[in-house]
């Protein structure tokens, strides 16, 4: 795939960063509002798409590195593990993190939803990490060698180099 025009760029440019941004405040804002890590996840994963429609094929190879985004996958789902146990102690995802026994707050860092907000950042670095894997893997698989038999090759797309 080649780059698209100045304007698909230009507005890449300007949109994408805002894409992240909606999607770490949904992930971070799901305990409180409609969304959650999942939601938010899929918002920030939609990024590296955004830039792959844009810029072409051998700028998303430059860019990308996929043991980056397998390395989220498996922090996400440690962490949600983690998380969700962390739960256990009182009742099922009881608050005890953040608020113990008394009503007196543990931390201040720690958020009042105790382990539902945490395991909500865990969904959405899992997901980023997933859906992104997703892209990659899809893109990649366009890129079967045209054996002069008919079989394999990109049909009706601009070729490319990785």
């Amino acid at each position: 795939m080649k780059p698209l025009s100045v304007v698909v760029t230009s507005v890449c440019d300007l949109f994408a960063w805002f894409m992240i941004v909606f999607g770490v405040y949904v992930i971070n804002n799901g305990h409180n509002t409609p969304g959650g890590g999942f939601q938010g996840g899929a918002i920030v994963a939609t990024f590296l798409s955004f830039m792959l429609v844009a810029y072409g094929g051998k700028r998303f190879w430059a860019w990308v590195h996929e043991g980056v985004y397998g390395f989220l996958e498996f922090v996400g789902l440690v962490a949600f593990f983690v998380f969700g146990c962390l739960g256990f102690p009182n009742s099922f995802f009881y608050n005890s993190v953040s608020i113990p026994e008394g009503g007196k707050v543990l931390s201040e860092w720690l958020p009042y939803s105790g382990t539902i907000s945490l395991m909500n950042v865990a969904v959405g670095f899992e997901v980023v990490g997933a859906l992104s894997l997703v892209v990659i893997y899809m893109y990649g698989s366009l890129r079967m060698i045209d054996t002069g038999a008919g079989m394999g090759g990109e049909r009706g797309h601009d070729r490319f180099d990785r």
